[in-house]
C-alpha cells in the first residue's frame, strides 16, 4: 500500500496494490498492521456504513462534535469527489480543505482523522461508498458545515446544482459552527 499525504498531512490518501487479470481484480481493502507500520496510526473501527447515491448529490460536510470519527473512505462503485475540512482550532490547517476523486477504478481510500468534516459529491451516475468509523453513529452530537462557505473556498467539480439533503441545505458557515478545540 502506497501512503500519500495531503496538504494536510493527517489526512492520507491510500493507494492499494491492485491485482489485475482477465477475471478481474483483487485487492486488501483493509489491514490493521499494514496501516500501522506504514503510517504509525493505530485505529480501531467499530462501525461500518455503506450510502448510494445518484449522479450530483453532495453529503456533507459532516462531523460529530462530541464522540468525534476517524473516518477511512473508500468507493466501490462510481466516482465522487471527497473532501475533508479540518476542524480543530488548535491546528494550523484550521479551516482548510483537501479533496481527492476515489472511484471504483483508482481504488484510493481517503484516512480522515476525527475533527474534520467530511462530505462528497457524486461525479458518475450513481455511486456506491463505504466508510469505516473509529466511533459509533450519535445523531445528537453531528453537525453540518455548509457545502458552500466562501470562507473554505472548496471548488467542488459540478457542472450543475447540487442535489442536498434538507440537513445539507441547513449547515452552518465555518464562523457559525461549532468546532474541536
Amino acid at each position: 500500500m502506497k501512503v500519500v499525504r495531503t496538504a494536510i498531512p493527517d489526512v492520507l490518501i491510500f493507494e492499494p496494490q491492485v491485482f489485475r487479470d482477465e477475471r478481474g481484480h483483487f485487492l486488501e481493502s483493509w489491514n490493521a498492521r499494514n496501516l500501522q507500520n506504514t503510517t504509525g496510526l493505530d485505529v480501531k473501527f467499530v462501525q461500518d456504513n455503506h450510502s448510494r447515491s445518484a449522479h450530483c448529490v453532495l453529503r456533507g460536510l459532516h462531523y460529530q462534535i462530541k464522540q468525534p470519527q476517524g473516518k477511512l473512505v473508500s468507493v466501490i462503485a462510481g466516482r465522487v469527489f471527497d473532501v475533508a475540512v479540518d476542524l480543530r482550532k488548535s491546528s494550523l490547517t484550521f479551516g482548510r480543505w483537501v479533496g481527492a476523486e476515489l472511484s471504483d477504478d483508482n481504488h484510493h481510500q481517503v484516512w480522515i482523522p476525527p475533527g474534520f468534516a467530511h462530505g462528497y459529491v457524486v461525479l458518475s451516475e450513481r455511486a456506491d461508498v463505504i466508510y469505516k468509523t473509529t466511533d459509533y453513529y450519535a445523531p445528537e452530537h453531528e453537525r453540518c458545515l455548509i457545502w458552500n462557505d466562501p470562507s473554505i473556498g472548496i471548488v467542488w467539480p459540478l457542472h450543475a446544482e447540487p442535489i442536498l439533503s434538507d440537513k445539507d441545505k441547513a449547515g452552518h458557515a465555518l464562523r457559525d459552527a461549532q468546532v474541536f478545540e
